[in-house]
């Protein structure tokens, strides 16, 4: 009870909502990753039944995010990359709107499991390298030799290639993680710092406005923040196809 109360960390609790059998449990984080891929899904079911020329709000705001997205697929990757927009783009969706849902009071930031972070980067790691296999066979090896190199500098160049290359997915992951995390957590310290003034004898209960008026701040940073790492998440994504379509 009290770990529930005072800790910052027990919003990223991961917990069990429905048993099926003794192996299928359905928790809090397979929930929103259930619901935020069926959203994902209904919004660019069929795309062209609801557009208008004179565009909705909402209609704005995907608009304004599919140009986001084909102008970095276009400036990083180029012509080669279009056959990959699909993805980029969806990978883009997931992860702002798995950033966002989670300032939604009674929600969870499925972004700030390391896990899941985690899973959508191996998978475009593995991915790249099979798709740089298929497209360089044995030439993908002179992708951790930069042209031109003496012999005796390769010797030390290709093993920190080779680990700055393996690396890519737990960057790539980490970082994600933990601005989530850590930016979840600060303001939940600061609502219970909050809380905790508002109880105050005498006049001091009105002290608690000001930590209220800082998590109003925060709240606009943390979205800013959510929409910020999901740029750097898509763009880290088109650097990684790049390299896999031309060795760079």
């Amino acid at each position: 009870m009290l770990f529930s109360i005072f800790s910052p960390l027990e919003q990223f609790r991961c917990l069990p909502l429905i048993s099926i059998g003794d192996f299928l449990v359905i928790s809090n984080v397979s929930l929103i990753i259930f619901l935020l891929s069926f959203l994902v899904f209904f919004l660019f079911k069929n795309p062209q039944k609801n557009l208008y020329l004179v565009p909705t709000r909402f209609q704005y705001v995907l608009e304004s995010f599919y140009l986001v997205v084909y102008n970095l697929v276009d400036a990083n990757i180029g012509v080669s990359g279009r056959p990959f927009f699909s993805y980029i783009f969806t990978l883009f969706l997931l992860v702002v709107l798995s950033n966002t849902v989670g300032l939604v009071p009674y929600s969870f930031t499925i972004t700030s499991h390391i896990i899941v972070t985690f899973s959508l980067a191996i998978c475009l790691f593995v991915g790249s390298i099979i798709l740089s296999i298929k497209i360089h066979g044995q030439n993908l090896a002179s992708f951790f030799l930069p042209a031109g190199s003496p012999f005796f500098l390769s010797l030390l160049l290709v093993p920190i290639e080779i680990v700055s290359f393996l690396f890519r997915p737990i960057s790539l992951s980490v970082r994600l993680f933990a601005n989530m995390m850590a930016g979840h957590a600060l303001l939940k310290v600061i609502i219970s710092f909050a809380w905790t003034m508002s109880f105050l004898s005498g006049g001091l209960a009105i002290f608690h406005l000001f930590p209220l008026a800082v998590i109003v701040l925060l709240m606009f940073l943390e979205f800013g923040v959510a929409l910020i790492q999901a740029y750097v998440f898509t763009i880290l994504t088109c650097f990684y196809i790049n390299d896999a379509l031309h060795l760079h």
